[in-house]
């Protein structure tokens, strides 16, 4: 017959194991294509996750950014995903091509703001938006927010490219081989893409510059997106140009269990040296700071918790109701 001290002491074992956060396991990470240099972001975070969230595992699998992930968060075939802060407001609210069915993700972090880049090849002669009209033109690689967006701000402008559809790679070879004549391409802070950068090596290109009249018409009609001003440099030969925006961040299916958010939120927070060896325009920022003044949809419980509890002030915004 057992003591009942040893009876006590397992009773006590279970009790303590029960009393274990559960977390998630082998986590899936929807990020975008691997020819972009936001591809190379995700590997980093994943890595900062695996090793600094414990208890946690996670994997970054290609995709076809933010769109595809947020129909992937909905049918919970990966578990976190890439999603701009335009994009990830409109799925939460439920509109656009979203009406009717909503998809509930919650925010983790946000860690660069986009500029959307129309790269043009130079010797297309295509120097300002509205000579894009009847143009080839690829409007982000299919399933991006950049695709949802550029296609929405062409609409709102009233230009009509002819519209080429194709992953990162393929477009790039296509600008490269002229046989399409430029791509709308998210920038990396004040630089363009890497992929852009790829496409200068070959043949000269230009950036096409919004108009104050195009300007005031997306301020009208499109509130979800920003306009910024992007300096000369961002690319060999790029001369200042004014461009819409958007925030980039870190969304998670509804149902992810707090705990798990808390840890991953924490450790891409505290880590950020290696996220921004990988992705130079997060040198200097504050993630938490980023977060609150980008974000436009409500943080995950864990996330909420971890950013109070470093004295953030959240925004209501980012509050679910």
């Amino acid at each position: 017959m057992k003591s009942k001290s040893l009876v006590f002491g397992a009773a006590l074992g279970v009790a303590g194991l029960l009393a274990q956060p559960v977390l998630a396991s082998e986590l899936l990470i929807g990020s975008t294509s691997s020819a972009s240099s936001h591809y190379g972001y995700f590997v980093a975070a994943t890595r900062v996750i695996n090793e600094n969230a414990e208890g946690v595992s996670a994997m970054v699998v290609e995709t076809g950014a933010t769109v595809d992930n947020l129909r992937r968060l909905s049918r919970e075939q990966v578990d976190l995903g890439l999603v701009t802060t335009n994009i990830g407001y409109q799925a939460y609210k439920g509109l656009n091509d979203f009406e009717g069915r909503p998809v509930q993700t919650k925010l983790l972090w946000v860690y660069t703001v986009a500029p959307q880049n129309v790269v043009m090849r130079s010797d297309a002669g295509v120097t300002q938006l509205e000579e894009l009209n009847a143009v080839r033109l690829n409007p982000g690689i299919r399933g991006s927010a950049t695709e949802a967006t550029s296609e929405a701000v062409f609409r709102a402008l009233g230009i009509a490219p002819e519209f080429v559809s194709g992953s990162t790679a393929d477009v790039v070879a296509s600008v490269k081989d002229n046989r399409i004549a430029g791509y709308v391409k998210s920038g990396v802070g004040n630089k363009l893409d890497g992929s852009s950068l790829d496409i200068a090596t070959f043949t000269d290109v230009n950036v096409l510059d919004l108009s104050d009249a195009q300007i005031a018409t997306l301020r009208e009609t499109m509130p979800d997106v920003g306009i910024v001003s992007v300096p000369a440099g961002a690319g060999p030969g790029i001369e200042a140009y004014d461009t819409w925006a958007f925030a980039v961040g870190v969304a998670a299916r509804a149902n992810l269990d707090e705990e798990t958010a808390y840890r991953i939120t924490k450790a891409i927070n505290e880590n950020v040296g290696p996220q921004a060896a990988a992705f130079g325009a997060l040198e200097g920022q504050n993630i938490a700071e980023m977060t609150m003044q980008q974000g436009t949809f409500p943080l995950h419980p864990g996330a909420l918790r971890y950013y109070r509890e470093i004295g953030q002030d959240v925004p209501s915004r980012l509050i679910a109701e």
